[in-house]
């Protein structure tokens, strides 16, 4: 994820405090890894430092200075440009799914690796009820249906994977250990 992106992206709204920026990260993004106000905070210094953010407004209101935070055309311009370049497919498989089936099929026998096979897609489906139980809630956001259908999807990708590896688990035993 694309932190200085993001945040750029909440401000387009109009200007906000680092506390509020956090809030609606974690509620907009609802199965993102939550920022920490460190790191919204370290990230503004950044875009303010580069131009593409600039102190609106400061208030103390009895505590202590809160300084609100506007996007600049600069900061406009980089989202944009962000938002029109096209995400490049992950040239690699990067997973520890994919890592440990291939290493159950290297050092474990057939039967395990299909135990273990096994034991994940029952895990995957218990996530995919999870899922589908949340995005339908009373009350889900549309932040929670598009982050649940996202999920979802992946899942039923790794699920698909999963069975067509589980059929092929002998062949690729043998394979490893001919």
């Amino acid at each position: 994820m694309s932190t200085p992106h993001v945040l750029l992206g909440l401000l387009a709204g109009g200007p906000r405090h680092g506390y509020e920026l956090k809030r609606a990260h974690d509620e907009r993004m609802p199965r993102a890894k939550p920022l920490a106000f460190g790191q919204v905070y370290a990230t503004l210094g950044r875009l303010e430092r580069d131009g593409l953010v600039e102190q609106a407004e400061k208030d103390q209101d009895g505590g202590p200075e809160r300084v609100a935070y506007a996007l600049t055309s600069r900061g406009r311009v980089a989202l944009d440009e962000w938002l029109h370049t096209v995400e490049t497919p992950a040239p690699y498989v990067v997973s520890a799914l994919f890592n440990k089936v291939v290493v159950a099929l290297l050092a474990a026998d057939a039967d395990r690796a299909r135990s273990y096979l096994a034991d994940q897609r029952a895990a995957h489906m218990a996530r995919l009820r999870e899922l589908t139980a949340a995005k339908t809630a009373p009350g889900a956001s549309v932040g929670d249906v598009v982050a649940a259908d996202f999920a979802i999807a992946h899942l039923d990708a790794d699920l698909r994977w999963l069975q067509a590896t589980l059929l092929r688990v002998a062949d690729l035993y043998r394979e490893v250990h001919a």
